[in-house]
């Protein structure tokens, strides 16, 4: 049975994979080993190889990330380490066991620009990040890809039932105030994390021949988020309206929100090239939320 070797595995990704390992859908074909900073420094080049070595995993699924946006701003050393440094060690950890490897990055990549015809951004567009974040993403994306084996999977807006997110923080907010400003001229596709989850295992069973004939040339750059288009406002809406939540959600634009880092005005991504390769279906982000509230 091969083993898929998880880092970050307490995050919100992370642990939507130990849901699915929980379910028992891959049982006899996977064995996960979920790790997080007490298990596994991902900083240290060594200690990522010797883990690789002992553990001998067929995949590396890298959930691990500095995510604060705004902070990373005035801590870019650590954040580069986290999402640019500890790449390239988990990618030298798989290149020691010939394991494939799957790297999480961001639609901050991107300079985050509305597009003339508004088309969703597709692996192709050109990057250009505009924050520490994203700058230093878009470096672990080119240390993962200088590796023949592996996938980047770029989404957006992710949320889910673990750890800090935008929905949980929306519910608890709608359930103390009467009335809340929430941004409404960015665009993107809130994804639940369960669904991304799901995605990058089917990705590496398909590689693995569960598709006869379709393993080979899969390996590069891929976006998934869930399905449509919206503003954080009208995701703070459905929050509150699929939440029971009386708050009253008005517009308001990116200046009047203010933040230390610039945030991206365009997030949607396309998910043709995924759907393609790999037959994965997408589901709306509104059934998606309605399913995360209800767990919730």
């Amino acid at each position: 049975m091969d083993k898929i070797l998880v880092t970050g595995a307490n995050g919100q990704l992370g642990n939507e994979l130990r849901d699915i390992d929980r379910s028992g859908k891959y049982a006899g074909r996977y064995g996960f080993v979920f790790t997080d900073v007490a298990e596994l420094d991902i900083t240290d080049r060594a200690a990522a190889v010797a883990f690789a070595e002992s553990e001998r995993p067929a995949w590396i699924v890298n959930a691990a990330a500095y995510t604060a946006v705004d902070k990373a701003e005035a801590d870019a050393r650590r954040a580069e380490l986290l999402n640019a440094g500890a790449v390239g060690n988990l990618v030298a950890a798989a290149e020691a066991v010939g394991a494939g490897f799957v790297q999480v990055s961001t639609d901050y990549v991107f300079d985050g620009r509305i597009p003339a015809d508004r088309h969703a951004l597709t692996e192709d567009d050109p990057v250009g990040p505009c924050s520490v974040y994203g700058t230093t993403k878009r470096q672990g994306e080119e240390l993962a890809l200088a590796y023949p084996r592996s996938f980047v999977v770029r989404t957006a807006w992710l949320y889910s039932t673990y750890g800090n997110n935008f929905v949980k923080t929306m519910l608890r907010l709608g359930a103390e105030r009467p009335e809340l400003g929430v941004v409404a001229d960015q665009w993107g596709t809130p994804t639940y994390a369960a669904d991304l989850a799901a995605v990058i295992l089917r990705m590496i069973a398909v590689t693995d021949g569960e598709v006869p004939g379709r393993a080979d040339g899969l390996f590069g750059l891929y976006h998934y988020t869930d399905g449509g288009v919206a503003t954080w406002c009208d995701f703070a809406r459905e929050i509150m309206r699929l939440g029971g939540r009386k708050c009253e959600v008005r517009g308001i634009t990116t200046a009047e929100f203010g933040a230390a880092a610039p945030r991206p005005a365009w997030s949607v991504l396309s998910k043709d090239k995924i759907r393609n390769a790999f037959g994965v279906e997408v589901p709306d982000w509104h059934d998606s939320l309605a399913r995360c509230i209800q767990a919730l």
